[in-house]
Parts: C-alpha cells; sequence; structure tokens
C-alpha cells in the first residue's frame, strides 16, 4: 500500500491504524531518513494499542516500553547501533514477548529478522511524505 501523508496528523492516524490491527508477537520495522516521520508514526500506533501517556524516540536509551490497554508495545531504535551490536539488548525475548508487539526503528543495524513481519518505507517528498507498507504478516491458511 502507497499513501501520501500531507500531514503530522496523517502520519499519527496511520499509526494508530496499524496499532489498532496490530496482534501479540507482531513486528513492525520503520525504515527512513532522520525526520522521515518513524517516531511519529510509533506515537499513532502507541495510541492504536490504548497508550495515551508521551510517546518519544528511544535514540539513546535504545528502548522504551508503552503499555496499552490491548497490549504492550516495544519501541526499539537501533540508529547508534552498528550491525552486530543488537546481542545485548534482549531482541529474542522481546520478540516471543506474548504480551505483547516490537517496533523497531532503523532496523538495518540488526540484519536479519524473521520474515513475518510488517514493513512501513517512510521518505520526504512533496507536500508532505511518502509511505510504503508492506504486510508479512500473512498466516498460513489451515486445509
Amino acid at each position: 500500500m502507497r499513501l501520501l501523508l500531507r500531514s503530522e496528523p496523517e502520519t499519527v492516524a496511520l499509526g494508530e491504524a496499524l496499532g489498532r490491527c496490530l496482534s501479540t508477537g507482531d513486528l513492525i520495522l520503520l525504515f527512513g531518513e532522520l525526520g522521515a516521520g518513524k517516531t511519529t508514526l510509533v506515537r499513532g500506533i502507541a495510541r492504536g494499542i490504548g497508550f495515551r501517556g508521551r510517546v518519544s524516540s528511544p535514540t539513546f536509551a535504545l528502548a522504551h516500553v508503552y503499555r496499552g490497554r490491548r497490549m504492550v508495545l516495544h519501541h526499539l531504535d537501533l540508529y547508534r547501533l552498528k550491525a552486530g551490536e543488537t546481542g545485548e539488548l534482549g531482541l529474542d525475548e522481546l520478540l516471543a514477548d506474548q504480551r505483547g508487539a516490537v517496533v523497531v526503528e532503523w532496523p538495518q543495524a540488526a540484519g536479519r529478522w524473521p520474515a513475518r513481519r510488517l514493513e512501513v518505507r517512510l521518505a520526504h517528498c512533496r507536500p508532505g511524505r511518502r509511505a510504503v507498507v508492506t504486510d508479512r504478516r500473512k498466516r498460513p491458511s489451515k486445509s
């Protein structure tokens, strides 16, 4: 799905719609240059899971946790990490948390991710930003 987001509220609204569709165990990878709206999108995702507090970029802390009414959202920002430095983050444990979902800004630092995921690519364009959403969460059908 390709979208043109003309404002910050439209970016938050997209995130909120994504958050309402999340299930526990889901993974969202956010790609985009600095200032493309990744953290703004996470603000909406957090609202979509029922979190009403402040959402900020975990660039220096590396991770924030938002406890919503429906689930927990683990928000990671790997911008400051080099490839292969993610071992101490406990990614495997976060991805296995059946109470929550994981959203990752700058996922390139971790290298490989599970195939089952949602990807959002944000880019600056006029008059706002472009979002490309790819859903790779398809569950196998029961036959």
